[in-house]
């Protein structure tokens, strides 16, 4: 049995090396904020912000006795977090001795960006695969030329929807090998083209495309809608046209279901079945990951009783955002028997232990609806409405603390709102025994500052959720402060891979360039999971 870590355990950045390349079970996390993580992390951290700590990392690290390793900048906030996750029934938590400048001190590179494992496994892939690749220019000389071309974005819809390629179809990558025959057929293309907003996902969904060996050529767009807009054309907003919306018909899924387990089957991904899966999940020294990989529709009608929704595509591009436990089984389920297959295929090569699920495990593990992941965790915390902050603000009775991102903030909040964030909490100006209002996003936020204001001595809080529409209605007044909180404070925030989406040509070269050099930054050990299969 595990003995439980020391209250203020440490582990150097040697021992942390060695622990990494072990192969045993390990929770890297870095507990700064967002922005902070983006401007500098270790390869295979995980984000668990500070401000979400408590109900961010049980969904990302389940299992309470797995090693986990804490680091920020420093000790001081990392300590803190030791502290609340022992709370919380972790035990065996540690500290990394240093943080991030100790890291760097001892020669090891940190990496700017989110999604850093993907994002280089997807270069790699390109790399190996040779994948076949569209320039901007030459599609829309194509599209000008009225030639026979599917256009598919392989994001989500909500991303899809801010700006893709003209007459782009949203399907995303985890969909792609279920849908794109049908939507082939359908446009009547000789041609596919799939799209992202930069690199991976095209790569990754082209290449999908072709290893299951679908009859068409298929091709990425180059750097995807940044590469377009760098070219100086037009990006299509709010377009409609949903890919999950097109459903196949039972002949084309059985020929798709055995062409997606010979491609996972090739590279090694086996199946597992219900009965044993239990057993997996019985066992207290290893973790089980278990991912329904289908649309957000088809989970929120019906799922496993013991899964989780991770849309097979933003798994792969995404796994930190799902998956915080390195060493950890992942097991994938799709009643259809094809996302799931492909989806293993790109996890096993990117280094995780991953089978997929039987098709009817549901018989034995039971059903039931899908939840939203944030409704699954419940923290409690009087709620104000907006016509009793109205009221509070006429009488000068509540004290204002905007913790939404600092974005938010800068373009509309209430007069005379500090924005602040759980970490800097302790810096602003409160009064201990005056009614604090925390305005967030979200209850999880709100509770967990009001957890931090209490700690400080604060007497009375409750939160407030409200949209600038009704704050205006109820006669409140708005400011915004394009230039407050300053850079340096919006620790939340990664201006780069945030600002290429609004326009700003200097974030979208420096995005690319990032994602293009990440080959050059990695060492053995970042390196040493990869293993990238081309088809002889």
């Amino acid at each position: 049995m595990t003995q439980p870590t020391q209250m203020n355990a440490e582990v150097s950045v040697a021992v942390l090396r060695q622990w990494l390349a072990d192969g045993s079970e390990i929770a890297l996390l870095d507990v700064r904020e967002h922005g902070q993580y983006g401007s500098g992390h270790l390869f295979y951290a995980v984000n668990a912000p500070y401000s979400v700590l408590e109900h961010r990392v049980p969904y990302l690290v389940p299992r309470r006795t797995v090693r986990i390793v804490l680091y920020a900048q420093g000790g001081d906030i990392a300590r803190q977090a030791q502290q609340l996750l022992q709370d919380i029934g972790y035990t065996q938590v540690y500290v990394l001795a240093g943080g991030v400048k100790a890291w760097q001190q001892a020669g090891h590179n940190v990496f700017a960006g989110v999604n850093v494992p993907s994002k280089t496994f997807g270069e790699l892939v390109e790399q190996h695969c040779h994948t076949p690749h569209i320039k901007a220019e030459d599609l829309a000389a194509s599209q000008a030329a009225a030639e026979s071309l599917l256009l598919l974005d392989g994001r989500p819809f909500e991303e899809y929807q801010k700006k893709t390629i003209p007459g782009a179809i949203c399907c995303p990558n985890g969909e792609l090998a279920l849908r794109a025959t049908t939507l082939m057929r359908t446009a009547n293309a000789a041609r596919i083209v799939v799209n992202c907003a930069g690199r991976t996902r095209s790569i990754i969904g082209a290449q999908t495309l072709i290893n299951l060996g679908v009859p068409y050529e298929v091709v990425a767009l180059e750097n995807g809608t940044q590469g377009w807009f760098l070219e100086g054309l037009v990006l299509e907003q709010g377009a409609m046209r949903d890919g999950e919306a097109v459903q196949p018909d039972n002949v084309d899924v059985g020929v798709l279901q055995q062409q997606a387990q010979r491609m996972a089957q090739e590279v090694g991904v086996k199946l597992v079945t219900a009965a044993q899966l239990q057993q997996w999940l019985a066992e207290s020294h290893r973790t089980t990951y278990v991912c329904d990989v289908r649309t957000t529709a088809e989970y929120t009608r019906n799922t496993l009783r013991v899964a989780k929704h991770t849309p097979g595509g933003q798994l792969v591009q995404a796994t930190d955002h799902y998956i915080g436990t390195r060493g950890a089984r992942i097991v994938l389920w799709d009643d259809l028997h094809v996302r799931s297959w492909v989806t293993a295929s790109w996890l096993l090569q990117m280094g995780w232990d991953v089978t997929v699920l039987e098709r009817d495990a549901g018989a034995l593990l039971g059903c039931v609806p899908g939840v939203a992941t944030d409704d699954l965790v419940g923290f409690e915390l009087p709620h104000m409405t907006v016509e009793q902050l109205a009221a509070s603000v006429r009488h000068n009775a509540a004290q204002l603390i905007d913790i939404r991102p600092s974005q938010q903030y800068r373009a509309a909040h209430l007069r005379g709102a500090q924005w602040s964030i759980r970490p800097h909490l302790r810096y602003a100006t409160l009064k201990t025994n005056q009614l604090v209002v925390v305005i967030a996003s979200d209850p999880y936020s709100a509770a967990l500052a009001a957890k931090e204001l209490q700690s400080l001595g604060v007497q009375q809080v409750c939160w407030h959720h409200g949209t600038t529409a009704q704050w205006l209605a109820a006669g409140l007044v708005l400011e915004n402060s394009p230039d407050q909180p300053a850079d340096d404070d919006c620790i939340d925030y990664v201006f780069f891979a945030h600002d290429r989406h609004e326009g700003n040509r200097q974030a979208a070269l420096q995005y690319l360039a990032w994602e293009t050099n990440l080959l050059q930054q990695v060492d053995e050990l970042e390196l040493q999971y990869f293993k990238v299969y081309v088809a002889p």
